[in-house]
Order: structure tokens, then C-alpha cells, then sequence
């Protein structure tokens, strides 16, 4: 039976910078050309982070065993550490000389907006590893944001190999190119996007969500405090949120929610109740400095999404 999940996406360095504030408030959208901005953060924090090692070890967490695809730079062998000692293999950790590892400088405002700038680093010139005679231990994947160029090779090897893999190119979606979108989409058994990002996606692909159902089982669009809706074939399924107990920083909860929603699908869960785990795992984020959540009590966590949604999820095992 195959049992891991393959993660291909970055591995970073997170600035998080804290604007009380809102950025509406100081962007005329009558004087975009002329933009020129700048805001006074004062609330800092440095944190492991990147999409790809996040979501592999809120997966570890849930007591899921991620193939983690990625690479670090000259400044990530401490990282790499980290990931080992918590049991998340490294084997596909590539670690290269040709630079620093990727960092990720995330402004947030009061109202939770965000502001990204992610420099590469080394993954710019990473590689995909050969995993052919691993491919009966995976089950499902995820192409996250990270190197373009490597993201659409993880794509094109899913579907040469028949791994059904969850397409979110995220911040990415402005590297791609539309050609590139498409196939992504189109081989994918699902998409995953916040609304800013589905907006751009079916913008370029002239595409809705139910068309885009003509090529893909699912598209999952997150709404972070309202909640998320998956357009399938059962039809819209609108999950309402799963109240934090405290919100610290919502940077990682779009992780945390993919590392649940992959758990369920691993488990042959129905759509719903992924994305309630998807919620309730992602509330937990939210509640730390930093993507990196210490230790998942299983039991609160499933209790968590009792209280929200009024029914039970299933024993992942």
C-alpha cells in the first residue's frame, strides 16, 4: 500500500513584519503608476518556514510520512536538521554551495492582508530527483510554490507516473506562464488557491470555477476567516471556519489546511471532511508566531472540528 505523500515546494527563511495598520488605506488605486510606498513594521520574528517544508511537517505532525522535495542553500543545514530530528526524511533535501537558502519577507496588516517577497535563493538552481523506483510508496503529491522550472517538473512527473497531485502554484502563479497553468490544472486531480489567486488563475485561463471541472475533479478556493469552498461535482461545498482561539499570525495556516486536506485524501475521506480537517488543522496555525507548530494533540484537534462543524471526523488510520 503506498504510504507517503510527496511534497514538492520550498524550504525557507521567514521575516514576518507586522503593520498596524491597513494597506488599502495607504494605496491610491487611482495612482498605481505612479506607487511608491513604504510601511512602519514594528513587530518583527525570523522562523523556519517555505511551503514545502511547512506542509511536510504539519503532514509529520498528523502522523503522516511526507516525501519532502526541495532545496536548501548554504545557511540550511541547521534546517535540514531540524526536519531529521523530527523524523521527516531529507533524502530529496538537495543542499547546494550556489547560494543562500530561499527567504520569504511576509508583511501583514491588522485586518490580515498580506504583502509577499520571496527571494529564491538556491532552489533557483536546484533539481527534481529521479524518484521513479520510489513511486509505488507515494500515493498523492503536491506541487507547491517554489522554483518555477522545478514545480512544473514535479507537475510532469506526477502525470507521467500516475500520481494524483493537488496543483497550488500560489505565489508562483505570476512566474508561470499560461501554458504552463493549464497543464498544471488540467492533469491535476484538484487546484488549490486563495481567492486572490483563483482570480488570476481564471482570469489568464478565461475559465470558471465549474468549466474548470471539465479538466479537474476539484477546485478549492481558501477565504481564511470565512472559511473555504470546494467546487466539485457534488457542488459548491461551502466549509465555514474553524474559530482560532487567538490570532497571532495567519502566516502557515494555508499549509497547515493543505497538510490536513492531503491527510484526508490519503485516507479515502469524503470531500467534506477533508477540508474540515483542512480547517481545523489551519486554526491552529494561526495561533503561533511562526508556521512551524510545535506539537498536534490528535484528540483536541479532532474535538476542535467537532465543535465547529457538529459531527465527528473519521480515525485517519
Amino acid at each position: 500500500m503506498s504510504v507517503k505523500i510527496l511534497v514538492n515546494g520550498s524550504t525557507a527563511y521567514d521575516v514576518l513584519l507586522g503593520y498596524d495598520g491597513s494597506f488599502a488605506d495607504a494605496i491610491d488605486p487611482s495612482a498605481l503608476d505612479a506607487l511608491s510606498v513604504s510601511f512602519f513594521a514594528p513587530h518583527y520574528a525570523r522562523h523556519h518556514g517555505g511551503t514545502g517544508a511547512n506542509i511536510a511537517w504539519n503532514l509529520n505532525l498528523l502522523g503522516i510520512d511526507p516525501m519532502l522535495v526541495t532545496t536548501i542553500g548554504t545557511d540550511g543545514g541547521d534546517y535540514r536538521t531540524l526536519l531529521e530530528d523530527r523524523g521527516i526524511s531529507v533524502e530529496h533535501v538537495e543542499q547546494l554551495t550556489s547560494g543562500a537558502t530561499a527567504t520569504a519577507i511576509i508583511g501583514t496588516d491588522s485586518s490580515e492582508r498580506q504583502i509577499t517577497f520571496f527571494h529564491p535563493g538556491a532552489d533557483a538552481h536546484g533539481s527534481f530527483p529521479d524518484l521513479s523506483e520510489e513511486r509505488e510508496d507515494i500515493s498523492h503529491a503536491i506541487i507547491s510554490p517554489r522554483n518555477a522550472v522545478l514545480m512544473m517538473e514535479g507537475v510532469r512527473w506526477c502525470d507521467k507516473y500516475k500520481v494524483p497531485y493537488l496543483f497550488d502554484p500560489g505565489q508562483q502563479v505570476i512566474a508561470l506562464s499560461d501554458d504552463e497553468l493549464r497543464f498544471g490544472t488540467e492533469h491535476s486531480a484538484g487546484v488549490i488557491a486563495n481567492e486572490y489567486e483563483w482570480g488570476l488563475i481564471s482570469s489568464r485561463l478565461n475559465i470558471t470555477e465549474e468549466n474548470a471541472l471539465l479538466k479537474t475533479q476539484m477546485v478549492i478556493v481558501t477565504q481564511g476567516e470565512s472559511g473555504v469552498t470546494c467546487f466539485c461535482e457534488e457542488g459548491a461545498l461551502n466549509i465555514g471556519p474553524c474559530t482560532p482561539d487567538q490570532v497571532v499570525n495567519p502566516t502557515g495556516a494555508g499549509d497547515a489546511f493543505r497538510a490536513g486536506l492531503l491527510a484526508g485524501m490519503q485516507a479515502d475521506w469524503s470531500r467534506i471532511d477533508t477540508l474540515r480537517l483542512g480547517n481545523a488543522l489551519g486554526s491552529l496555525a494561526v495561533e503561533i508566531e511562526g508556521t512551524l507548530i510545535d506539537h498536534v494533540d490528535c484528540d483536541a484537534v479532532w474535538s476542535r472540528a467537532e465543535i465547529a462543524y457538529g459531527e465527528k471526523l473519521p480515525n485517519l488510520s
